[in-house]
């Protein structure tokens, strides 16, 4: 009996330990894929930090590392490039596009989510759609709207303004999207409880929904920022003069200034790469927690 046993075991012991090296296998496929992806993705980010490090000779050579890293290329590439001012310019236009996206994306996020009104179906269905439109077939419809030539403008024109760099960019179809599903989420038994308390949408809203919605916000946040501070073609072409424009755009005009200085444009390019990267650190794990939270429900 026990003979009979031992050789029934065997085979099915074989073909576990087949399956076994197969899946080994495959892992070491799947983590050999992954590291070579990410060395693509790294390489330009490492080669960019490099030369900004390099002295104008080893750029030129094409030299791999700097033999002796120049710190001081960051502190000439901010002088001459003028960035102190864009950057100013990145940090104001970027904050108030911010405040105007958080507040249209909560509002209209929970509008779609937990009210009920006639035709809400239909109208978040055409208000998802506009997601389908590229950019730039907006372009000029928007330029027209901020030179006054459609409707009338407190000024006369937003051209070179303050708020032709941030209006625009204040409502955000995916944002709202987002913000929505997670909110659709939320039990409808914490809405009774409320309503017996005597809270209305507005104050459940503010008092319950925002402080379980950290993670959704924070993303929409995340998103929100990297598309502001990277804004580049729309502050080219609504701005004329270095009054309001961004450090994108300050980095594209000492491209022409700056010319083969290599190592000072990337040492540029480091400087704007920065404050994204300092968010995205900072926010990652709410970042991750809202886009597996919101799902798609609704």
């Amino acid at each position: 009996m026990d003979s009979s046993t031992a050789i029934i075991a065997a085979p099915k012991s074989q073909k576990e330990k087949e399956r076994s090296a197969l899946r080994v296998i495959g892992r070491l496929f799947l983590y050999l894929i992954l590291i070579f992806g990410a060395l693509i993705f790294i390489f330009p980010f490492f080669w960019m930090i490099s030369n900004s490090l390099m002295t104008l000779g080893e750029t030129i050579t094409r030299q791999f590392v700097p033999k002796v890293p120049q710190w001081i290329n960051y502190k000439d590439a901010w002088e001459q490039a003028n960035f102190s001012k864009y950057f100013l310019n990145s940090v104001l236009t970027t904050l108030g596009t911010l405040a105007g996206l958080l507040f249209t994306s909560i509002l209209a996020g929970y509008a779609f989510g937990r009210i009920d009104f006639k035709g809400k179906n239909l109208l978040f269905g055409v208000f998802l759609a506009t997601m389908m439109i590229p950019e730039s077939v907006t372009l000029i419809p928007n330029y027209m709207l901020i030179r006054g030539t459609i409707i009338p403008l407190p000024g006369g024109t937003w051209i070179n303004t303050y708020w032709a760099l941030t209006v625009p960019f204040m409502a955000n179809a995916f944002s709202i999207f987002l913000l929505r599903q997670f909110f659709a989420q939320i039990p409808i038994e914490l809405w009774d409880a409320a309503r017996i308390d005597g809270c209305d949408h507005l104050r459940f809203l503010i008092q319950i929904v925002l402080p379980i919605s950290k993670a959704p916000v924070m993303t929409v946040l995340l998103f929100g920022f990297t598309a502001a501070w990277n804004a580049f073609q729309w502050p080219l072409l609504v701005t004329t003069r270095d009054t309001w424009r961004p450090l994108m755009v300050g980095l594209y005009g000492f491209m022409q200034e700056a010319g083969p200085y290599t190592h000072w444009l990337m040492a540029g390019a480091v400087i704007t790469i920065i404050p994204i990267l300092i968010v995205y650190f900072l926010t990652q794990k709410q970042f991750t927690q809202g886009i597996a939270t919101t799902g798609l429900k609704g």
